[in-house]
């Protein structure tokens, strides 16, 4: 899983493994060390969840980041061509867009690189 922010946006990039995992357990993670010691280091999750429909959560501490989805709606997007599945919460003062999208193939990577990809839509198309 890949993560990326961006001002006030937060996007993740899953491959197609990991979404397997997600569907089995409800939640994948990573994490980055800033050090060898235990607490630095930065753990960031995507959780499925049962609620509203289309209801993006985002908890965060010290050392970790949940991005939380309705489940509903991860198995609906794991079985279609959509791209990502996309929120945006409101806090009133200020709002964090947040996307979950599958991780695409790199055009300009080998095939090495591309391991747990999703083939690219735009393989093979000519500019």
């Amino acid at each position: 899983m890949k993560m990326r922010i961006k001002g006030d946006s937060l996007r993740l990039r899953i491959s197609p493994s990991e979404v397997s995992r997600l569907l089995q357990s409800g939640r994948i993670e990573e994490s980055i060390h800033f050090g060898p010691e235990e607490d630095a280091k930065l753990t960031y999750a995507l959780l499925t969840r049962s609620g509203p429909e289309n209801t993006f959560a985002v908890r965060r501490s010290a050392r970790e980041i949940e991005v939380e989805v309705p489940a509903s709606m991860v198995r609906a997007w794991c079985d279609s061509e959509e791209v990502g599945m996309y929120g945006v919460i409101d806090y009133g003062t200020s709002r964090l867009e947040v996307a979950v999208e599958k991780d695409f193939a790199c055009l300009d990577k080998s095939d090495a690189e591309n391991t747990d990809t999703y083939p690219n839509p735009n393989q093979g198309v000519t500019c």
